[in-house]
């Protein structure tokens, strides 16, 4: 007889532990061991939340190299059936050698549950009858669990779904998530002391009033914006470090529908326009997306939403200032160009319509499209059609955690139609579907990769540009992690473009997140090692890094609602000289409109407690040394980049805190 030690260890976390009598088989290239009732000392201890177990499987002869184990768990007689979270096994054979076998899988039934041994492997390179079997059976299963759906045309599809509790057990909160998330708009209303205000559909008297609200809850940085959100100056700096950095771009040529000239702006004695463009000093922000929509109607009337277009200049003294703003893209007699030397609320509405876009842009584009709805993607067809053995798997599950749960709760709290987003917001009607078709349309490969991006839109030298900076040192460090991993595992490019998982994974992401649309840039399948790197390292920089850069400073952007009305109920102004204080809170949203909204703000912009930092990987799915020491490399980079963001920040008058590795998550998890 010869003896294997097998070590189980049980996660901790809340709900992780099973009464129930749990069974090991252990399968080996030259046999299997009997399915093994595990006891131990410990009792039913042995399976506690936290707990790391001991126990000896016996077998008459070696099984040779262990290619799985099979687990299952009885119920008790009496004990209702409960919920196990194994996070690892760990086996010593009599040879001496130590397999590991990586689990972080709910067992919630009495099923025989396969999990391979934890090297990764391609499935060329799995080439075991028992291993074949197990990688075909796991992905015949995905394939039913995990299961497209359209929710609107024209959009990313998503995970069929009805509720949380009709997700797969693995991939919904965690007990504390879902505790924490009980949150509703509602409850964040109770937070920010504002119950009672949620049903109040008149206007706001004056600006004190909303200031009063707006104490009840404050971040250093929304203090800030409630102080000098009618400056130029914060105005134009939130294009480039505010929650949607994405839209501006330097400009070489006017738009034709924008006819700014000379004698309009003041450039600071800097020259003419067309000498400002050629010296890269001039930019544009259009939001054409926006044209000819239809805004909503809430509280009975009706809303406005404007396609602006916003010049700006960069002055000599490296700032950025807005010199002219027109709210509608077709030039016209009733459609005046707003200029800084107009009288201060003929300027001020203008900036006002133009914030007001901008919170629907950066919600509906920037926010649920380029980062909720693309991550959506790369995890189900990660979870179609690569199995837990896959290197690529390995790498990217962590980069998961929680979107499938939190993409279903935004569809259903948010924006259906009882929505928060859709009853308070001006896009929240019948514009919505169409912003995010057109949205779709007008993304492309290059625009989610931040270095094509930056370079695309010409703003290597803008000053000041903390996104940017901070983004691309990000891009770097993960695209040196992901190089080192994947080349560890693919050694050519013709190994790549054998993998047929790996293929079929690119191939769902073509078809159901891009829609099969050629033009994107976006590859049908990966010819080379580069190639797949490169995307790789463009959906672990989506996942984190881009979703902190447009989620974690909503509040502090949206908190004071004058810097960032969800909607507009007055139009804007045809002739200048018509507005003044009173006609600007006559426009403002109603008082429920303006606490719904920063409820909801406070909500998305508040981490769980069970937050998981970029690069950090409590479950251990590699089990090779290469890949362990690239994860404890890339954990050093990225906390050399958080301390020098610190410091940096200390002397910012507004520090940019959205790219700060130790802040974000590896997920699109909130």
């Amino acid at each position: 007889m010869v003896e294997y030690k097998v070590t189980v260890s049980t996660t901790n976390i809340a709900t992780a532990t099973t009464f129930s009598n749990v069974f090991i088989k252990l399968v080996g290239t030259d046999g299997e061991s009997d399915r093994t009732w595990l006891l131990s000392l410990k009792g039913v201890a042995s399976f506690f939340r936290g707990a790391v177990s001991s126990f000896t499987v016996s077998c008459p002869a070696s099984l040779g190299k262990l290619v799985l184990i099979e687990l299952d768990k009885q119920r008790l007689p009496f004990i209702p059936e409960d919920s196990w979270f194994p996070a690892k096994v760990e086996v010593k054979s009599p040879e001496g050698e130590t397999y590991h076998f990586p689990i972080y899988r709910w067992i919630t039934d009495n099923e025989v549950h396969r999990f391979r041994e934890g090297t990764a492997l391609k499935v060329f390179d799995d080439n075991h009858h028992l291993g074949q079997y197990s990688r075909e059976q796991e992905l015949n299963q995905r394939a039913q669990d995990y299961v497209w759906d359209v929710y609107a045309e024209g959009i990313p599809h998503i995970i069929k779904a009805e509720s949380p509790s009709s997700l797969p057990s693995e991939v919904r909160f965690s007990f504390t998530k879902s505790t924490e998330f009980a949150y509703t708009a509602k409850a964040s209303l109770t937070e920010l002391n504002l119950k009672g205000l949620d049903d109040c559909t008149e206007r706001w008297d004056d600006l004190d009033t909303i200031n009063r609200v707006f104490c009840c809850k404050r971040t250093a940085i929304s203090e800030y914006v409630q102080q000098h959100w009618k400056e130029d100056a914060l105005f134009a700096y939130q294009f480039l470090n505010g929650v949607n950095p994405m839209l501006i771009r330097r400009c070489t040529v006017l738009p034709r529908n924008f006819p700014v000239t000379d004698d309009m702006v003041c450039l600071h004695g800097q020259g003419s326009l067309g000498d400002e463009m050629k010296k890269g000093n001039i930019f544009l922000c259009d939001y054409k997306n926006f044209d000819g929509l239809k805004a909503n109607t809430i509280n009975g009337k009706k809303q406005y939403l404007m396609a602006p277009l916003i010049l700006l200049h960069k002055t000599p003294e490296h700032k950025l200032m807005p010199i002219a703003i027109q709210l509608k893209q077709t030039p016209a007699d009733d459609n005046p160009i707003f200029l800084p030397t107009d009288s201060e609320y003929d300027w001020l509405i203008a900036k006002i319509f133009v914030r007001s876009t901008d919170f629907n842009e950066h919600q509906l584009n920037v926010h649920l499209l380029r980062t909720h709805l693309l991550a959506e993607v790369f995890a189900v067809s990660l979870l179609r059609n690569l199995p837990m053995v896959h290197p690529l798997y390995k790498l990217l599950v962590p980069h998961t955690r929680y979107t499938l749960q939190i993409n279903l709760l935004a569809r259903i709290r948010l924006i259906s139609e009882s929505g928060v987003f859709t009853q308070f917001t001006s896009s929240g009607g019948e514009a919505m579907a169409t912003i995010l078709k057109r949205s779709l349309a007008s993304v492309t490969y290059s625009s989610l990769c931040i270095p094509d991006d930056i370079t695309e839109r010409g703003l290597q030298n803008v000053p000041n540009f903390y996104y940017r900076d901070d983004g691309l040192q990000l891009w770097d460090i993960i695209n040196r992690f992901v190089k080192g991993v994947l080349s560890y595992y693919y050694k050519t490019d013709a190994e790549v473009q054998k993998d047929s998982e790996l293929q079929k994974w690119i191939l769902d992401i073509f078809e159901h997140g891009f829609l099969s649309q050629p033009d994107k840039g976006i590859p049908q399948r990966f010819t080379t090692v580069a190639e797949l790197i490169k995307f790789v390292t463009m959906v672990i920089f989506t996942c984190s890094a881009q979703h902190s850069a447009v989620n974690t400073g909503q509040y502090d952007y949206g908190g004071w609602m004058p810097n960032t009305p969800t909607s507009l109920q007055l139009p804007p102004p045809t002739t200048k000289g018509t507005t003044d204080e009173t006609r600007m809170l006559q426009t403002l949203p109603d008082v429920n409109a303006t606490v719904q909204g920063m409820a909801s703000l406070w909500l998305l912009s508040k981490p769980s407690s069970d937050f998981v930092a970029l690069g950090q990987y409590p479950e251990e799915h590699f089990s090779e040394e290469v890949p362990r020491k690239l994860i404890k490399d890339f954990q050093g980079e990225l906390g050399v980049l958080s301390a020098a963001i610190k410091i940096r920040n200390q002397s910012l008058e507004i520090p940019y805190t959205c790219m700060d590795p130790a802040e974000f998550e590896n997920s699109v998890a909130i």
